[in-house]
């Protein structure tokens, strides 16, 4: 790595007496930094689909020709979170976060301030390529931080806390895009440039308050620190490793992680199928109003909240630890409230509303637990690659098919058909987790008999 973004070098120990309240005084400054810098991410990923029935009403497009474009933040975010994923592993994520917020701000006050950028499907495709690419470089920072700050034991509910920074920065887009409205005269592309406004102010905190390992810092690292050790734990874990390392040792020979990686894909067609069309769908279909549509995309949003850390509490709590099992359950549940919010006749807004706001409940534990499953099945060094492969797998093979797939499903079968692909996705993100939890059994019945022997 190069410049700024190569690690920072370890620093000699602090004394005894400095270590904890130092310990404990940065990892509450860091957990600030990447919760409020990732929802920051948030503020700028996901303006696009409140400005697409305007772009249908004003320049004509086509709900299949939109989704292409929209297509481009999944298909770049996906081979971002990868292969930054990979370059994060081996970089500062202070220095590594704050430029890929700033970056994709900047991209978002192109689409609010220069015409061209929405003149044709080629225009908007591009930049919400960079847009996607920038957006690559969040995630996998947060990820490095949290395994090198946070015990094993300690991050099943601190991610779970740390994830509902997707709904608070997703969430506050809605209500954001009506305060623009109402400033701007009705200027649609508020949708773009407030948020990004408010995106900037927080790269710029996220650069205050972010740091590198605890080493760098003159602290133990944390597995000493709190004297909890994964079972396969040696000092080599507190080595940078090489791409090739982390690919070939890590990543491309692990089972589990390839089954998380495709339940990924069908949980996430699922989020953005219903999340990116939910104001098209409202407004057709549901005869909402941009208001109402703008309040329930919020509402999907911000009840990812509490069902997130709901989810993370009963994977470490009732599932002792298990992710699966959870992220069955929640599934199972999102299968019933996508059928309730396909099959309630219009006229019914209540019905409507409860039925988004349960999947959006439901729907971003198993995000959560996918990413933190993938953290632990990868050494902290390669965290930020295995939770990648997750990610590469989630917008190509899920959010793209929603994007994509799913618009042009629409315009030739109706939105019968779109749900049609939601349902059968949302089985077979089951039948893969439940792979996983056959996988994951044998892994535990392997421990205890090497246990065993080892006790004998």
């Amino acid at each position: 790595m190069f410049g700024i973004f190569k690690p920072a070098v370890h620093t000699a120990k602090l004394s005894g007496g400095q270590i904890d309240p130092v310990y404990k005084r940065l990892r509450w400054q860091l957990f600030m930094g990447i919760f409020f810098g990732y929802a920051g991410y948030y503020l700028v990923r996901k303006n696009f689909t409140l400005a697409m029935p305007f772009l249908i009403e004003e320049y004509g497009y086509s709900r299949g020709d939109l989704g292409v474009a929209l297509a481009a933040v999944s298909i770049a975010y996906g081979l971002s979170k990868f292969l930054m994923g990979s370059v994060s592993d081996r970089s500062n994520p202070r220095y590594f976060m704050a430029a890929g917020l700033t970056m994709s701000a900047l991209v978002m006050l192109c689409f609010g301030f220069m015409p061209w950028a929405t003149g044709s499907i080629s225009a908007m495709f591009i930049l919400l390529f960079l847009n996607g690419w920038f957006q690559g470089m969040g995630w996998p920072a947060c990820g490095r931080t949290m395994v090198h700050w946070w015990s094993r034991k300690e991050r099943g509910e601190l991610v779970s806390v740390w994830n509902v920074a997707h709904n608070v920065g997703g969430g506050l887009i809605g209500p954001m895009f009506l305060l623009g409205l109402w400033a701007f005269n009705d200027d649609w592309r508020t949708a773009f440039y407030v948020p990004a406004f408010f995106a900037l102010l927080v790269a710029a905190f996220t650069l205050i308050a972010m740091r590198d390992t605890p080493q760098s810092c003159g602290l133990p690292a944390i597995e000493e620190y709190k004297n909890d050790y994964p079972d396969n734990y040696d000092e080599s874990h507190e080595k940078e490793m090489t791409g090739k390392e982390i690919f070939f040792k890590y990543i491309f020979n692990n089972k589990l992680l390839w089954f998380i990686a495709i339940a990924n894909a069908f949980v996430y067609l699922i989020r953005y199928g219903v999340l990116d069309w939910a104001p098209v769908y409202l407004s057709e279909v549901k005869d909402f109003s941009v208001d109402k549509s703008s309040w329930a995309y919020f509402l999907y949003e911000w009840a990812g909240i509490p069902g997130t850390l709901l989810c993370g509490w009963m994977s470490d709590k009732f599932f002792k630890g298990r992710r699966a099992p959870a992220g069955i359950l929640f599934m199972s549940l999102v299968t019933i409230a996508v059928l309730v919010y396909w099959f309630n006749p219009p006229g019914n807004p209540m019905i409507d509303m409860a039925a988004l706001v349960a999947i959006g409940f439901l729907i971003y534990g198993p995000v959560m637990l996918i990413g933190l499953y993938a953290l632990e099945l990868a050494p902290k060094k390669a965290a930020g690659t295995a939770a990648g492969l997750t990610g590469l797998f989630g917008y190509l093979g899920g959010a793209v098919v929603a994007n994509i797939v799913l618009g042009y499903t629409v315009d030739h079968f109706g939105w019968d058909g779109g749900f049609m692909v939601l349902v059968s996705a949302c089985g077979l993100s089951i039948f893969f987790l439940v792979l996983a939890l056959m996988g994951e059994n044998k892994e535990h019945e392997k421990r205890a008999i090497e246990r065993a022997q080892q006790n004998a």
